[in-house]
């Protein structure tokens, strides 16, 4: 389930993953798959500190929210609209709340959710930007603080809510761990992410 974090340009957001069976996370209207967050933290790992720096992001754009979906309609399997709901119709809400954990192999279904949402999106191309002056990062137009940056990330590392499955992460959220761990960039500095 995504969660609201604070933004510094657009206020509270919602971050995270939208279905367990899948990798893709969304930023508000924004969507893109775990690994390629991951691999870009990583990037951006190697960094060295006391400089801006700027990166391009791949992502799936949904601008009309109707176009996004009805998250909680489709979670209850009452309202399958838009982009979520074609997800949902494909990759049903588990019946047993036990269940309910991000699977580490929702790469698997990158290829099947990624034509969902070409109906719905459109592919673009954003700046990630690191601004160490003002302590800050931007995926397109959402700033956001070191500190608030630093929760997406963890959030990640988690598996969101509910976490995830047997607490077993995917090798690319392991690696990028590993990155963050060997890190001197400044945006990371103190991000701790143990199991």
């Amino acid at each position: 389930m995504p969660l609201a974090f604070e933004s510094i340009s657009h206020g509270t957001v919602a971050f995270g993953f939208f279905n367990i069976d899948s990798d893709m996370l969304l930023l508000d209207r924004y969507f893109f798959f775990s690994t390629a967050f991951c691999g870009h933290i990583n990037d951006i790992a190697a960094w060295e500190p006391g400089e801006s720096k700027q990166l391009s992001w791949q992502v799936y754009h949904i601008p009309d929210p109707e176009k996004v979906g009805d998250l909680m309609g489709a979670i209850h399997g009452v309202r399958f609209t838009g982009f979520i709901g074609e997800v949902y119709k494909r990759y049903p809400f588990p019946q047993k709340k036990a269940d309910f954990k991000q699977k580490p192999g929702g790469i698997r279904t990158h290829d099947i959710v990624e034509a969902i949402i070409q109906k719905f999106g459109k592919r673009s191309e954003v700046l990630f930007t690191l601004d160490e002056v003002q302590n800050e990062a931007a995926i397109g137009p959402y700033r956001f603080s070191r500190s608030s940056f630093q929760a997406l990330i963890r959030y990640v590392w988690q598996g969101g809510y509910p976490r995830w499955r047997d607490e077993q992460r995917p090798d690319y959220v392991l690696t990028m761990r590993d990155g963050i761990h060997g890190s001197h960039c400044d945006l990371l500095k103190g991000l701790e992410l143990s199991l």
